[in-house]
């Protein structure tokens, strides 16, 4: 496949590119600032690009002739501008994302979305209605970032209503480290990963969860949590939900460590 990743210059956008050349794909690489040298890019197999996303014109052209499109671009948290500018940003990008895919007859889709698509880490207070969460828990998101990530799967949806043939993914992913790479904060911060629940998306498995997306056909619109099995806490599950969040009840099995995410609908579409 001809694959464009917006974001390519970041650290998923770059784990997505590798992984996409290790397996044979041509990449459109796309992002903000030059994407390597681009001489020696094209000899590799990929074709970088700069361009704003929030240009529609500039998109689109960047995107003809590819078969797939992940969408990794955007502000990744509140604090990277000032909030309208975070918003309007993510939003508008991940609208163009859509309409270009539409113009240019792709018809593979992956969306980066976050697990605070229904409010958590930038909540004053997030509101929880049950664990493990899964995709029909309500957003209660309050800030500019969150709400440009549900945003962006609304807007999904209602391409995927009005394109029948179309396969998007809205993958939900957590703080793209690894287990190791968190848990020597704690001492610092006895109450950290409160508010997001613990939860991780170790970034090998984020690329391959983004790059299975748009080698399968969903049928649709899709949103799916891409969140690691385990927590990252050394207590037991049952102990944070005891302690942090005592008067949320327990749908599924949260023995041992297990994530408070339910992840079962990507292993199942895109394994």
């Amino acid at each position: 496949m001809n694959i464009v990743v917006t974001g390519a210059s970041g650290r998923l956008g770059r784990a997505v590119l590798e992984l996409a050349l290790a397996e044979g794909h041509q990449v459109t690489a796309i992002d903000r600032a030059p994407v390597g040298a681009p001489g020696a890019a094209d000899r590799n197999g990929v074709r970088s690009r700069t361009v704003d996303l929030t240009d529609y014109a500039q998109f689109l052209d960047a995107a003809e002739g590819a078969d797939a499109l992940i969408h990794l671009a955007a502000y990744t948290s509140p604090a990277g501008a000032p909030e309208p500018v975070v918003h309007n940003n993510n939003v508008v990008a991940s609208y163009n994302a859509l309409a270009v895919a539409e113009a240019a007859g792709i018809a593979r889709i992956c969306l980066a979305s976050s697990v605070n698509a229904i409010g958590g880490v930038y909540s004053r207070q997030p509101r929880y209605d049950y664990f493990p969460v899964d995709e029909a828990h309500p957003s209660y998101a309050e800030d500019g970032y969150s709400m440009s990530k549900w945003a962006a799967e609304q807007q999904a949806a209602a391409f995927a209503r009005r394109l029948p043939g179309l396969s998007v993914a809205c993958l939900r992913l957590h703080e793209l480290r690894d287990r190791e790479h968190i848990t020597p904060r704690l001492p610092q911060h006895p109450d950290a990963g409160r508010k997001d629940l613990w939860g991780y998306t170790p970034m090998p498995a984020a690329a391959r969860a983004c790059l299975n997306a748009v080698s399968r056909d969903l049928g649709g619109c899709e949103v799916c949590y891409v969140v690691a099995s385990d927590t990252w806490r050394p207590e037991t599950s049952l102990e944070l939900r005891d302690r942090y969040y005592p008067d949320v009840p327990v749908r599924r099995d949260l023995s041992g460590h297990r994530s408070f995410f339910d992840s079962s609908k990507a292993a199942k579409l895109l394994r």
